[in-house]
Parts: C-alpha cells; sequence; structure tokens
C-alpha cells in the first residue's frame, strides 16, 4: 500500500487555499469580503489564491451589482468538493497511519524515522 500523501491535492493543501475551500464547501456561496474576513488575508492575497482555485476548477466566481458596486460571490465547485473531501481523508489517513502496519513503507522497524534517527542527522552513536 502507498503511503497517504500521494493522495494529497497540492492545489488545495497550501494553508491559504485549504482555508478558502474549507469555508467555502460549509455554505453555498459566500461573498468575497466574508471570505476575506473569516480567513483574515487581504484583498490581494485572497484575488491570487481564487484565481488559482479557479484555474484548477475548484472554485467557481460570480460578479453582480449592487447599485454601481461590484460584488464577487464565489462557490466551490463540485470538482473542488470532491477535491477537497478526498484530501481531507487523506489528512485523516495520514494521521492515523501506523508504518508497522506498512513494513514496506520504512527502513527502520526500531521504531526511529529511517537509518538516521528523527531528524535525519548522523546516525546513533556517531559524533
Amino acid at each position: 500500500m502507498n503511503h497517504p500523501r500521494w493522495s494529497l491535492d497540492t492545489v488545495i493543501h497550501a494553508p491559504i487555499r485549504f482555508s478558502i475551500t474549507a469555508a467555502l464547501a460549509a455554505v453555498d456561496e459566500a461573498d468575497f469580503k466574508s471570505i476575506r474576513e473569516a480567513i483574515e488575508i487581504t484583498d490581494s492575497a485572497l484575488s491570487k489564491q481564487i484565481a488559482l482555485l479557479e484555474d484548477a476548477g475548484y472554485v467557481k466566481v460570480r460578479k453582480t451589482f449592487v447599485g454601481k458596486r461590484a460584488r464577487t460571490w464565489l462557490s466551490l465547485t463540485k470538482a473542488g468538493r470532491i477535491a477537497l473531501n478526498r484530501h481531507l481523508t487523506a489528512l485523516r489517513e495520514i494521521a492515523d497511519w501506523d508504518p508497522r502496519e506498512h513494513p514496506d513503507a520504512s527502513d527502520a522497524s526500531d521504531g526511529t524515522h529511517g537509518p538516521n534517527g528523527p531528524q535525519g542527522g548522523a546516525a546513533r552513536g556517531t559524533p
């Protein structure tokens, strides 16, 4: 069995994009300002991340006007919901991962994190 990290979605994995998709998963649609305030980010940074999510097909952007003011609405697409659910499943599997149940996934069977220990430095017993 492969390690579950291979199932992580690289588009969603970034903390800001993960926060955006998680916030949008809770609603049918949200306005730009609400998402910006909820995840505590600037307009320009949110716009950049929304563009990446839109390019991936995960977020739909809809523009409307209220009087003379433009209003931007965001929603998670079906593909975005599927990707988020897969990503969350992978995170849960990683959190529950037990290398002892997958002996081929680790070089170490003595509880260390590989041949050089948990920090990846010099092998134990060497200066």
